[in-house]
This record gives C-alpha cells, structure tokens and sequence, in this order.
C-alpha cells in the first residue's frame, strides 16, 4: 500500500444554495488536508426543509469546483446523519478528521460517537462563526419577489 501524502478531511451538509460560508469553511478545511464534501440528498432536505432549491447534481459540482475539494459523495442519510459515509471513508481513504462549521457544538452533532470509535478527529468552528444561512437566503429571495411582482415595467 502507497503512503498516504496528505490526510484526509470529511465535511457535511445540504449546502443548499451554496453560499460564501460553505466556502470559507470549506476553504478553511482544506488547510487540514484533502477535503471530501459529504453532499445531502435532495431527500433529506425535503425532509428537513420541506423543498429542494438546487438538486444534488448542481450543488456537487458547485462544490467539486472549490479549491481543495478532491471528491463529493452521495450520502445514504436515511437516518439523518453522515455516520455510514464516515464510516465508509475511514475505510476507503483513511479518513483523518471530521469539520464542522461555525453553527456545530458538541451537543447537536450526532456523528460524535462514530468519530470518537473510529479515531476520526473532529474540528469545531472550522471557517469561522455561521456569517450565513441557506434557509436565509431562499426565504428572502422568496420575500423580494412577492414584494416586487406589481412593479414590473
């Protein structure tokens, strides 16, 4: 087996719409090591959300196109965490830590216990406190537009 020359790094979300956050974490990440997104189902947002804004595809190849992402991945989060695809990496490529964002603290992250079990480090606030939201940006999108459809010239 080739040594490994860089490690590895696992962050998660719907990102969607990817906005200036994802990427500053995502950036930030990649200070660590390779960075693989773990890219939400359009399923899971539903379920979370209630819509999806931008499907799976167009968001993977948003976030394939930051600098220091290696691989975006397909989740199977039926059980609404990352843990198989952390489970998966760690097996595949080794994986050497877990990111989580500005928004993400120790009691309401549920991959914990798989990273703790597979000696998978987690980093906190990885890009800085949450300057922005997904949700944020579509519900005022959502509001300028009712509020400008009667003053089409």
């Amino acid at each position: 087996m080739g040594k490994k020359c860089r490690d590895t790094i696992a962050v998660s979300g719907g990102f969607d719409p990817v906005h200036v956050g994802h990427v500053r974490m995502i950036i930030d990440a990649s200070k660590h090591g390779d960075v693989i997104v773990i890219l939400n189902s359009d399923t899971w947002l539903r379920n979370k959300k209630g819509y999806v804004f931008m499907p799976w595809n167009e968001r993977a190849e948003i976030l394939e196109s930051i600098k220091g992402v290696v691989k975006v991945i397909p989740v199977d989060d039926g059980d609404r965490t990352v843990c198989d695809a952390l489970n998966s990496l760690k097996e595949s490529v080794d994986l050497t830590y877990f990111a989580n964002g500005g928004d993400r603290i120790n009691t309401n992250t549920p991959e914990i216990s798989i990273c703790n079990k597979l000696g998978i480090e987690l980093l906190w606030n990885i890009g800085g406190k949450k300057i922005q939201s997904s949700s944020s940006l579509v519900n005022d999108h959502k509001g300028m537009k009712h509020s400008t459809e009667g003053n089409r010239s």
